[in-house]
C-alpha cells in the first residue's frame, strides 16, 4: 500500500485536510510526522477525525519525529515504514510574526531542506505538495503574481523572510526535476461555515482590540490608506477544499497557487464589518505607522490593547495578490472562495463563544 507523508499535523490546516486527502486516495495510508510535545494532541485529534470520518480509521500512523533533523528525526526502527511514501504534504512551519530568526530559520528553512532531502531519496515519487504563504511577497508594491517570487522585496519579519527562502528551495528543486506544487494561503481565518479556528491571530487581534473599547467610540489608528490597503484574508475551508481539488490534477504539477480571496476587503471594510457586528462605533484616527508601531511595542501596551505591534504592518501593506492560476484551475470543481462579509460574523461569534482559545502558535 502506498503512503502519503504529512508534516504539520495536528495543526490548523493539516487537521482539516487529512480526511479529505484520504477520501480521494483509495488504498493509500497516511503517515504524520509529529513532534513529541504534540503527540498527545495528535492522538486526540486523530480519534476525533476517525469518529467523524470512518474512512480514515486504521489508515493513519502517527510517527514521532522532527523535520529539522536528518531523516525527519524518525527513529531507525520506524524508518522502514516510510519506504512506501510516494507523496509528501509539507505544512509544518512556525506561523508567528514575532518568531526569533534562529527559530524561524531552523524550522521554516532547515525543515524544508530536510523534507526535500527525504523526497529526493524516494525510488518512486509522485509529488511534493508544499504549503508556502502569500507573504513571501514581503513589502512588494503592487500586484504580486503567482509566478513571482524574488522581486527585490524587503520583508517585515523573520516569518516572511524564511518562508521566502524555503519556497526558493522548493522552486530550485522543481527546476531540477522534482514534481511539486506550491500553495500560498493568505491570512487563514476560521471556517466560513462554523467559524471554528485553533488560534486567534491576524484579524482576530483587531476583534480583541475593538472589544476592549467602549461601544460609543472605538478609536482605530489609520496607519495606511484604509480605502486602498486590502487585507489578504481566506477562510480555512476554502484553503483545504482548494488544495484537495488541485492536488490531484495533472496540470497542477509545477504550478504555484495563491489561495486567497480574489476580492479581499479593504481595511475600512474589515474594520467597519467587525465594528458593526461587535456593536462598536468606529472613530478613525490617522497616525503614521512607524511611531504608532513603536508606541504599541512599549512594555505593557500590546497586552493592554490586545494587538501586537507586528500586526500593524499589515494594515498598511502595499501588496495585492493575483489569483488567476488558482481561479482558472479550480474552474469546474465547485470550489470558490466565499466573500468576507458572508462569514465575518461567524468568526466573531465563535471567538466570543470560545474564550479558551488564544493566539499561541505550534512550535
Amino acid at each position: 500500500m502506498t503512503a502519503l507523508l504529512m508534516t504539520g499535523f495536528p495543526g490548523f490546516l493539516g487537521s482539516a485536510l487529512l480526511g479529505r486527502l484520504l477520501s480521494r486516495r483509495d488504498g493509500v495510508r497516511a503517515i504524520c510526522v509529529v513532534q513529541p510535545q504534540h503527540l498527545s494532541e495528535a492522538r486526540t485529534r486523530l480519534a476525533r477525525i476517525e469518529a467523524d470520518q470512518p474512512h480514515v480509521a486504521g489508515r493513519v500512523e502517527l510517527v514521532e519525529g522532527d523535520i529539522t533533523a536528518a531523516g525527519l528525526g524518525v527513529a531507525p526502527a520506524a524508518q522502514a515504514g516510510l519506504a512506501d511514501v510516494t507523496e509528501v504534504w509539507h505544512l509544518a512551519a512556525v506561523y508567528d510574526l514575532s518568531v526569533p530568526e534562529a527559530v524561524a530559520r531552523r524550522v521554516n528553512v532547515g525543515g524544508t531542506e530536510r523534507v526535500l532531502e527525504f523526497c529526493r531519496t524516494r525510488e518512486r515519487f509522485d509529488r511534493l505538495q508544499y504549503v508556502s504563504t502569500c507573504y513571501v511577497s514581503g513589502r512588494h508594491a503592487g500586484r504580486f503574481s503567482e509566478d513571482d517570487l524574488d522581486t527585490g522585496q524587503e520583508f517585515r519579519n523573520h516569518y516572511e523572510s524564511t518562508k521566502f527562502e524555503a519556497e526558493a528551495l522548493v522552486r530550485r528543486a522543481m527546476a531540477e526535476g522534482l514534481p511539486a506544487t506550491v500553495y500560498r494561503p493568505g491570512i487563514v481565518v476560521g471556517d466560513s461555515r462554523t467559524g471554528e479556528t485553533q488560534k486567534y491571530d491576524g484579524p482576530y487581534y483587531l476583534a480583541t482590540f475593538l472589544r476592549r473599547q467602549p461601544r460609543w467610540g472605538a478609536v482605530v489608528p489609520a496607519v495606511g490608506d484604509a480605502d486602498s490597503v486590502r487585507f489578504c484574508l481566506v477562510p480555512r475551508d476554502f484553503v483545504v477544499d482548494a488544495m484537495d481539488a488541485l492536488s490531484v490534477l495533472d496540470r497542477s504539477v509545477g504550478c504555484t497557487y495563491a489561495l486567497t480571496d480574489p476580492h479581499p476587503p479593504t481595511v475600512r471594510e474589515l474594520v467597519t464589518t467587525f465594528g458593526r457586528h461587535l456593536g462598536r462605533r468606529i472613530v478613525w484616527l490617522p497616525l503614521p505607522l512607524g511611531p504608532t508601531r513603536a508606541l504599541v511595542a512599549l512594555p505593557g501596551v500590546e497586552r493592554l490593547l490586545g494587538i501586537p505591534a507586528e500586526s500593524l504592518d499589515y494594515f498598511a501593506s502595499p501588496t495585492t495578490y493575483d489569483t488567476a492560476q488558482t481561479s482558472s484551475d479550480l474552474e469546474g470543481t465547485g470550489v470558490r472562495c466565499p466573500s468576507f462579509d458572508s462569514y465575518a460574523g461567524r468568526l466573531l461569534d465563535y471567538m466570543v463563544e470560545h474564550p479558551e482559545i488564544d493566539a499561541a502558535a505550534m512550535v
